[in-house]
C-alpha cells in the first residue's frame, strides 16, 4: 500500500472528480460529495491540508483504491 501524502483539499476534490465524484454542496468548512450509485457521501474539511487519517477514512469509505485514486493527483 502506497504512502498516503498531505494534500490540499483542492487536490483531493481533483482527484475524487476525475474517479466520478461530484461536489453537491458545501456545508461550513466541509465540501461534500456524491457519486451516482454509491451510498458513501464525502465529507472533504476546506482547511489548509486534509490529514492522512482523514484522507485514508475518505479512500476506505469511497471504496476506491489508493493507488487509483493516487494516479488522479
Amino acid at each position: 500500500m502506497p504512502s498516503i501524502p498531505l494534500l490540499r483539499p483542492k487536490e483531493v476534490i481533483y482527484a475524487f472528480e476525475k474517479l466520478s465524484w461530484q461536489v453537491v454542496r458545501q456545508k461550513g468548512s466541509h465540501i461534500i460529495m456524491t457519486k451516482k450509485g454509491s451510498i458513501a457521501t464525502l465529507s472533504i474539511p476546506n482547511h489548509s491540508e486534509v490529514a492522512r487519517g482523514t484522507l485514508r477514512d475518505l479512500l476506505n469509505r469511497s471504496g476506491e483504491l489508493t493507488e487509483e485514486f493516487l494516479k488522479h493527483l
